[in-house]
């Protein structure tokens, strides 16, 4: 009897356990249904036709001076006024520095009354072959010459010619419009005949060095727009034209091009800056960067067809800023869907929540 109680306790208790747990299932499946629901994916769309593309190739570059002079100084003599100093603007004809002209100014004197000795002597060697001094258009060429050479008058001309350029050359002089670089010399110091005492930039016409890929050298042509965006924060934006494209490929595919631009006195020589060349490709199916997606490292677009996305492989060519151009993939007059596409699968369902005007660039 007590086997038999025993016995039906179990068999009752299992019973509730197994209801238990068929109700804790059904409550799970309702759960999980009730918050994972099918959703249509809202998106955008618009019409793909044909239309100008606006290329922008971007490169990085570097500043250099259309024109710029080193100015040395000849005799290594003491400085003895400095005028200017870096970053300055100068105009031409300013003087930069000069150096002491007092053993210069001696020197001259001294090669100019050796000159005027000689000169004297070679009078006398003149009239020594019967010539009068005065009348020294009527004297051939190679007598004058012999005489020269005898009195020294022709080696002490030539010192003094050179003494008054050395005073003339103590006086630095800017050759042009510009500013001042690469001044590191202090007054009351010996100038160093070997370096340059400084740098005359000019600023108004500037050259930026940038270089394109092989692929791109088709869109580059001379005097397309450029723009030039410096890094420093400080300096505005500055347009110019392509001047100069190298025909020659480097070993990494790249073709140097160069640009000038009127930096209006903001451009350093050797500034890094940013470079976007402008032009317009006609006759290009364009669709916004927003209507691709990566999909296994691919390139996809999704489609709209009968209210369902449709997964297109597809080859971009040209981009700028915003857009591609499509080369393989896609066809004129398709649905493109240009947002809400990051969760898209083939063939998912979709609603169009606002139509955008057809793509094509302005």
């Amino acid at each position: 009897m007590k086997n038999t109680i025993l016995l039906c306790t179990l068999v009752f208790g299992g019973m509730l356990i197994s209801c238990s747990d068929r109700k804790q299932s059904d409550n799970d499946k309702e759960g999980v249904e009730t918050s994972l629901p099918t959703l249509t994916n809202e998106v955008t769309v618009r019409t793909l036709k044909k239309g100008t593309f606006n290329h922008e190739l971007i490169s990085n570059g570097k500043v250099s001076a259309d024109s710029y002079a080193d100015l040395y100084f000849r005799t290594p003599e003491v400085i003895a006024h400095i005028w200017v100093k870096n970053g300055e603007h100068v105009r031409k004809g300013q003087k930069i520095a000069e150096l002491d002209l007092f053993r210069l100014n001696n020197s001259l004197s001294q090669t100019k009354n050796s000159m005027k000795q000689s000169q004297l002597e070679m009078q006398d060697v003149l009239i020594g072959q019967g010539y009068s001094p005065d009348k020294t258009k009527g004297i051939p060429e190679d007598v004058m010459e012999l005489a020269g050479v005898k009195s020294g008058y022709i080696q002490s001309k030539a010192q003094y010619e050179s003494a008054k350029y050395d005073v003339q050359q103590a006086t630095l002089i800017a050759p042009f419009d510009g500013v001042v670089a690469n001044l590191f010399s202090k007054s009351h110091n010996m100038a160093k005949t070997a370096e340059p005492f400084c740098r005359i930039i000019n600023t108004g016409d500037m050259e930026v060095d940038f270089t394109a890929l092989e692929s791109e050298l088709p869109l580059v042509r001379k005097r397309d727009k450029v723009a030039i965006i410096p890094y420093a924060a400080t300096v505005d934006e500055c347009s110019g034209s392509v001047s100069e494209i190298n025909p020659s490929v480097d070993d990494n595919g790249m073709v140097r091009i160069k640009a000038k631009v009127n930096g209006n006195g903001k451009l350093f020589n050797g500034m890094n800056v940013r470079v976007s060349v402008h032009r317009s490709v006609p006759d290009q199916l364009v669709i916004p960067k927003s209507a691709v997606v990566l999909r296994s490292g691919k390139q996809v677009v999704f489609t709209l067809d009968k209210g369902k996305s449709m997964w297109n492989y597809v080859t971009t060519g040209l981009e700028n800023m915003n857009e591609y151009t499509v080369t393989d993939g896609l066809e004129e007059g398709m649905q493109v869907i240009t947002s809400g596409n990051v969760n898209l699968a083939h063939e998912s369902p979709v609603r169009v929540v606002k139509e955008n005007k057809t793509v094509k660039s302005e």
